[in-house]
């Protein structure tokens, strides 16, 4: 399974406040300080008001990552994993407050498949939209339309001792939460893997269904 020294921008804000503080030091110390340049401190530009939570660089729309596996319904792992128990099992995190994940897995007859969901919070919106750009890295990905803000999947082909086992990796970014399901598959009498179709849409199919979980973290 796979998480700020002040940003620059409220450093900027901040410096109008520190200018007009020690133009306000010298008039109130200086020989003009009186009246009028009481009236010429009031009438000095204000510093904007700091920026309300939730707003900017550090929106963070989630406060906390779902249960992971109570966001994938059972009609979904039943038609994905044949034969896994559908309540799942919780994978153990360091920190639960920013990562959680849950897997199913299981063989029935000689096919073999698992699923596994996990999902990462960031620290704001802005942080989770770089980690998704970031963690493209040097794989083959392809954009997905219609899941959360942004979205990619992967696919790949491996062998081990002449089994195949085929697999597809979705990431989704949802406000400030990435949601990784990785879904793959061998068929032990064969010697093959389930088609690169079958497991692409299997692991969008329950990309969607954890997306639409993160609702609940809120």
């Amino acid at each position: 399974m796979r998480s700020l020294p002040l940003p620059v921008a409220l450093a900027v804000r901040l410096l109008p406040v520190g200018v007009l503080a020690c133009v306000g030091w010298a008039w109130s110390t200086g020989p003009d300080s009186g009246p009028a340049a009481k009236d010429a401190h009031d009438a000095a530009p204000r510093s904007p008001a700091p920026s309300s939570p939730g707003t900017g660089a550090a929106a963070k729309s989630y406060a906390k990552p779902p249960a992971p596996c109570g966001t994938v319904p059972a009609k979904t792992v039943s038609s994905l994993v044949p034969g896994a128990k559908t309540a799942g099992k919780e994978l153990s995190a360091t920190d639960e407050s920013v990562r959680r994940g849950c897997s199913w897995s299981a063989l029935k007859g000689y096919d073999y498949r698992w699923l596994d969901v996990s999902f990462e919070l960031k620290g704001s919106d802005a942080l989770a939209e770089q980690a998704f750009k970031d963690g493209d890295g040097d794989a083959k990905s392809s954009a997905l339309a219609g899941l959360g803000d942004e979205a990619r999947v992967t696919s790949s082909l491996t062998t081990k001792d002449k089994q195949d086992t085929r697999e597809s990796v979705v990431t989704v970014r949802k406000g400030n939460i990435l949601v990784i399901v990785t879904y793959n598959g061998s068929d032990f009498e064969s010697k093959g893997a389930p088609a690169n179709d079958t497991v692409i849409k299997g692991a969008r199919k329950a990309a969607a269904d954890a997306v639409a979980g993160v609702g609940s973290a809120g």
